[in-house]
């Protein structure tokens, strides 16, 4: 989307003193917020001043942080005043598989839970650098045996290079991040394949099926682990 980075991040959030807190720990941070308790209230803020990325936490129905995130991602049907491409992450209060599901198929960019503030800030972070088209301040990812050379597009692997295509390669840096988290397919199609709506999550298990025999074709160590129902995590 490119937005403008003294834009500020709405936090929309119907308890009064979670959405304080939340707000006064990224001013201190150096962002530019703003807060809404309402969706009319956030649609209010975006037509004023649109904002760079959205936090959806809890908001009272009949308009609920899913529902708000839904109209955001149709925007351009139903003429609400949003970047159908506004970067959005739902804060949940526990991480049920269920709720990580239905966020990401409702068009988050990511899931986190309320605390801690730190890893919410890294994770928004992560999203802006991606949403803005920032580099990745790290060159070279090691997972073990595996090194991935960012910037060169080169993968070894006990030494051994690795030849992979482009997306599969794509795949595999964002899988390596963080190597030890699931992620969801429709989470890797926002992310990797750039998919806002829609797309087919075959397109994520074939490219995961192919990196996989290509990590493992000497029959060592299994990478890309499929967590069934969900996703999938490096190792």
């Amino acid at each position: 989307m490119g937005a403008d980075p003294r834009a500020p991040i709405l936090v929309v959030e119907s308890d009064r003193q979670l959405g304080q807190v939340l707000t006064e720990q990224l001013i201190a941070d150096g962002f530019s917020v703003e807060l809404a308790r309402t969706a009319e209230h956030a649609r209010v803020l975006a037509r004023a001043n649109a904002p760079r990325l959205a936090l959806l936490g809890a908001l009272d129905s009949p308009c609920g942080a899913l529902e708000l995130l839904r109209e955001i991602r149709h925007a351009e049907r139903t003429g609400a005043p949003w970047e159908r491409d506004l970067p959005a992450i739902v804060l949940g209060t526990g991480r049920r598989e269920l709720d990580v599901l239905r966020a990401f198929e409702a068009g988050a960019d990511d899931f986190v839970l309320r605390a801690p503030y730190l890893e919410l800030r890294a994770r928004l972070r992560a999203v802006l650098r991606r949403s803005t088209g920032a580099p990745a301040p790290r060159c070279v990812i090691e997972v073990d045996e595996l090194v991935i050379d960012t910037e060169a597009h080169a993968v070894t692997l006990a030494d051994h290079h690795v030849e992979l295509r482009r997306m599969e390669f794509e795949l595999l840096v964002h899988l390596a991040r963080e190597p030890q988290r699931v992620f969801a397919r429709a989470e890797l199609l926002r992310a990797v394949w750039r998919y806002r709506a829609g797309g087919s999550t075959r397109t994520v298990d074939s490219h995961a099926s192919r990196l996989r025999r290509k990590l493992t074709a000497d029959g060592g160590r299994r990478w890309v682990i499929s967590v069934w129902g969900v996703g999938y995590r490096l190792t």
